[in-house]
């Protein structure tokens, strides 16, 4: 699991409004390895989800535009592919999971026939094979009977089942890469751990790479090697999934594991939350957690903070894990946290 998969570097995504220029993705850069499940997490507004529409290319422009970076893929840049080019892509060698089925899913075409599109597109099946390839994927997810499921639309199944037919068209072209965006948010707790079993026998069975986008914590520590932390559109931590869930090194990572409940917290402890809300994307100089952060000192404020590296696998994008930072603390003050 050494050779490099899917390589992005320095990656800026903005969008033109009414106010002015939101720059949702700030410079974030990360790489996958093959057969590697790594994880993207983050509270809402992160730019979590736009950080994975921007690899697949389905950031609309306008508003939104590709400021810089790039998105290297089996050696070719995507960024700088026509599109065209793209659509040989998509569903081809990068297969996604949405987050929502129901808006992935046409209302109006039975759910064979969507799983059949891409293999008749990319694969130039005839319509009798790309129905059994459909069969089998259906079985393969978990849904009965595929054989009478195929002729049914969207709305004649469950949540569960519309979760588990996106994941079919995802892997119908056998892709090297899935990035799966809350795959399990709209899932009870059941359907949730049978989706994730899935996922985890597919990337054993397939040596499949995994880019898993989600807020729960829960489903990092099952499925994935590596974690990558986002906030206000920046990678603030990064590491092996154990050295994220010992040794948090950001405020911001702590208070995510510290809002999570745990089968070894006293029963009458009480969840810490991160309190404030996520800034606004149109952001001022300086750490962008600072308002939210109550060690945060003066030059939060001033400065947005470099990469420390904290261990073999680990880095963060923190003042106070820089060097000197015992200084600055004392410098700074209660007084004159912002």
């Amino acid at each position: 699991m050494t050779d490099t998969l899917l390589e992005v570097r320095d990656l800026r995504v903005s969008f033109d409004v009414y106010g002015g220029e939101v720059e949702a993705v700030r410079g974030v850069s990360f790489e996958v390895r093959e057969g590697e499940a790594v994880a993207i997490v983050g509270e809402s507004g992160s730019g979590k989800s736009v950080t994975a529409q921007a690899i697949m290319r389905l950031i609309p422009t306008p508003p939104g535009r590709f400021k810089s970076g790039s998105v290297l893929f089996e050696g070719r840049d995507l960024l700088r592919l026509s599109e065209k080019e793209m659509q040989r892509v998509r569903g081809n060698r990068i297969g996604m999971i949405f987050q929502d089925p129901m808006s992935a899913l046409n209302p109006t075409m039975p759910i064979g026939m969507q799983i059949m599109e891409s293999l008749i597109l990319h694969r130039r099946m005839k319509r009798s094979a790309a129905k059994e390839r459909a069969i089998e994927l259906l079985e393969l997810v978990g849904i009965s009977n595929p054989e009478a499921r195929i002729r049914q639309y969207p709305h004649q199944l469950s949540g569960g089942m519309r979760q588990r037919v996106v994941i079919a068209i995802a892997l119908a072209c056998n892709p090297s890469l899935i990035i799966a965006d809350e795959p399990t948010t709209a899932l009870d707790v059941t359907i949730q751990a049978q989706v994730l079993q899935f996922m985890k026998e597919l990337q054993r069975t397939t040596n499949t790479s995994i880019i898993l986008i989600t807020h729960d914590l829960g489903i990092v520590a099952d499925l994935c090697d590596r974690v990558f932390v986002m906030y206000a559109g920046r990678i603030v931590e990064a590491g092996d999934k154990r050295d994220i869930f010992r040794n948090p090194q950001h405020p911001y990572t702590r208070g995510l594991l510290k809002s999570l409940p745990r089968l070894d917290q006293p029963k009458n402890e009480p969840l810490v939350p991160i309190y404030g809300t996520p800034p606004d994307m149109m952001l001022p100089p300086g750490c962008a957690f600072r308002s939210r952060c109550d060690k945060a000192m003066r030059i939060c404020e001033l400065e947005d903070p470099d990469w420390t590296v904290v261990g073999e696998t680990q880095r963060v994008r923190c003042w106070l894990q820089a060097a000197g930072a015992g200084v600055a603390a004392v410098a700074g003050g209660e007084e004159e946290r912002p």
